[in-house]
């Protein structure tokens, strides 16, 4: 249910003119890490190529992404989602506060507005956060993603 996720606030840091932030905290799968105490995969960041034009001009097709699969994620992080009707796919996270100060309704858009923006089925759905993209050929076109 898309307006019973958790919310949590980051403060800014002390002296910063920096606002507080609406965040969800992303984890692997259950019981994903802990089928092989050894094999940590479940937690290691993973890259992926970016195919279709369903979120330029930020993501173009053929950009290679960087996906964390742990950690917080924040309103306006790009994340790879799993949705219901359309598998998984890359998509900017949106929060919409009128559920209450504790509760927030999360939403996932595309930015070329092909498709409209749809509720997050849940937290567990969020599979990581983008921290990094790179073009192809074009070295000096990496951008990095994060606080």
């Amino acid at each position: 249910m898309a307006d019973a996720l958790p919310l949590q606030t980051t403060a800014p840091a002390a002296g910063s003119s920096a606002t507080a932030r609406l965040v969800i905290p992303i984890r692997p799968a259950a019981g994903a890490a802990q089928e092989n105490a050894l094999d940590c995969s479940g937690t290691e960041v993973f890259a992926l190529r970016v195919m279709g034009a369903s979120m330029a001009p930020e993501f173009e097709d053929g950009d290679i992404v960087v996906i964390e699969p742990e950690g917080r994620v924040r309103d306006g992080a790009y994340v790879l989602v799993q949705l219901p009707r359309e598998g998984w796919v890359l998509r900017r996270l949106r929060a919409a506060p009128a559920a209450g100060p504790d509760r927030a309704g999360w939403w996932v858009e595309v930015l070329d507005g092909s498709s409209p923006s749809a509720p997050l089925p849940g937290p567990e759905a969020v599979a990581g956060v983008v921290i990094q993209r790179a073009r192809p050929g074009r070295r000096r076109e990496t951008r990095w993603y994060g606080d």
